[in-house]
């Protein structure tokens, strides 16, 4: 398949120049390429932007009969990583829209294999995939992405199924480089918080309205290089135990402030969304406050925890047993 297809394909940079060229080319010389790059520049200090023209106009001249438009925007004042691609997702005029990191690489049938999923499925909103993990180099770090997240079976299987909003508000699963979304999702995601990642943000307001589904197999590799504003490792044991014992900080304030704004936003939806719907985030809401605000004495908190663990909200809204025992352990 080599004509181009209406997707646009969302790049964010800043500073990336170092593995530009090769996420570029890998977009390009896709075997179903897009129409469209729209490059958002963070106020880079480097040559990103000149080095994302470079390599385009290299791929067309490699690739007779090649058509990708590139359009540029260089921000500054930087807009930091979720307005940024807010910003870029907006300009893209495709009916399909890509996200795309600027230190990554696709693989070459990315698109060609995501494409047909939306054709098929007019309800579906997003796709996204799992990832293979590379170091800097781009050497296999032996692992995926999923694997880095520890993604349960049972998570995949509820995607499948139709219950996507349902893992999401538990946790997120969707990085923005693997993940496709229809433009019309835009209308109801912006503006995004900037309390919230992009992808995040996308997930759980594609998973309110409507599908949502994933891809098992690594469409990218996902470059992890120590620079990654966003990048994933999956903890070790010693790195749990330390977590489960740290200070507890601002985090679950700020994570009742994100459930109040989902409901905030779905609220807006009105009939589009269910009632049973908004009870679930009403729950999260009311999940969050209660970590957000729990003695400072880890004594005073077994009753509590205890009682809220005989909710289900736990299981429902978190990790479960390993969200108690954060509860009962984590220093104020």
């Amino acid at each position: 398949m080599s004509g181009a297809v209406d997707v646009s394909v969302a790049l964010c940079t800043w500073n990336g120049a170092r593995f530009l060229a090769e996420q570029v080319r890998s977009i390009c010389l896709q075997t179903l390429p897009p129409r469209e790059i729209v490059l958002s520049d963070d106020g880079s200090s480097d040559d990103s932007v000149a080095v994302v023209r470079r390599t385009v106009a290299q791929c067309l001249q490699e690739r007779p009969g090649l058509a990708i438009d590139l359009r540029v925007m260089v921000n500054r004042p930087a807009l930091r990583v979720t307005k940024n691609f807010e910003q870029a997702a907006a300009a893209c005029r495709g009916a399909l829209i890509a996200l795309s990191d600027q230190d990554d690489a696709w693989v070459p049938d990315k698109l060609e294999r995501i494409v047909p999923a939306f054709q098929a499925r007019p309800g579906l909103l997003l796709l996204h995939s799992d990832a293979r993990l590379v170091d800097g180099a781009g050497a296999p770090l032996g692992g995926t992405l999923f694997h880095a997240l520890e993604t349960k079976r049972s998570e995949l299987d509820r995607i499948h199924g139709g219950r996507a909003f349902d893992v999401y508000l538990r946790r997120n699963l969707v990085t923005g480089a693997t993940a496709v979304f229809r433009r019309e999702l835009l209308d109801a995601a912006r503006p995004f918080p900037v309390e919230w990642v992009h992808d995040e943000w996308l997930a759980i307001i594609a998973a309110a309205l409507g599908e949502v589904d994933v891809i098992e197999a690594p469409l990218i590799d996902y470059r992890q290089h120590g620079g990654n504003q966003i990048g994933a490792r999956r903890d070790t044991f010693g790195e749990k135990l330390r977590k489960a014992l740290g200070s507890r900080g601002d985090t679950h304030l700020k994570r009742a402030v994100k459930a109040e704004q989902v409901l905030e936003r779905l609220l807006g939806f009105g009939e589009r969304i269910s009632p049973q719907r908004i009870e679930q985030v009403r729950g999260k809401v009311t999940h969050q406050r209660f970590r957000a605000h729990l003695p400072p004495s880890r004594l005073a908190r077994i009753g509590p925890v205890l009682r809220e663990a005989a909710t289900g909200r736990y299981d429902l809204y978190g990790r479960g047993v390993r969200g108690i025992v954060r509860d009962l352990f984590e220093a104020v």
